[in-house]
């Protein structure tokens, strides 16, 4: 794809679209928003491609992540369906505090640190439960592993996780 070539587009696409689908649906929870939000990630993977570092993770967790960011992002921009537009919130309102905030940075500078100390297929399977949403079955179906094999890897990543964060427990999955 950085070398333009639109088949090799295609074959992502073909390999890899239930997932981002399946995402995208799962946070939206409607089919055409759903669609729409893949079609999008697939316009910024083709426009974007050089951004993917296989350093950092599998190509199923960068279109996992893509399609998670995508849609939290498609969600925000459209109004809750029955609330009148006057009486929804404006995301400004709910912004933390600058202390909070920061602490929040702070934390998140320590998880980032912490997940790329794991082992890569570790991290993978984490990366996917947690910022993809994705069930146990589907990560083993995405990566094509055995579920107990998916789920000894978040066992063992997570752990590790509570050991590098000072035994605060991760969120997920």
């Amino acid at each position: 794809m950085r070398a333009g070539d639109e088949g090799a587009l295609a074959a992502l696409y073909d390999h890899s679209a239930a997932l981002v689908y399946g995402v995208a649906l799962r946070i939206l929870g409607n089919r055409e928003d759903a669609e729409e939000v893949t079609l999008d990630v697939y316009r910024q993977i083709w426009r974007d491609s050089w951004r993917f570092d296989p350093g950092r993770g599998t190509v199923a967790a960068w279109l996992v992540t893509l399609a998670r960011s995508r849609a939290l992002d498609y969600s925000r921009r459209r109004p809750r369906a029955g609330v009148p537009l006057e009486t929804q919130r404006d995301p400004a309102d709910l912004a933390p505090n600058p202390e909070d905030a920061a602490a929040l940075a702070q934390f998140r500078r320590r998880v980032r640190r912490a997940l790329e100390a794991l082992a890569a297929a570790e991290r993978q399977a984490i990366e996917l439960a947690c910022f993809g949403d994705l069930t146990h079955a589907e990560i083993a179906r995405a990566l094509g592993q055995p579920l107990g094999t998916v789920k000894t890897r978040i066992r063992r990543g997570l752990e590790r996780l509570r050991e590098q964060l000072g035994g605060r427990p991760p969120s997920c999955p």
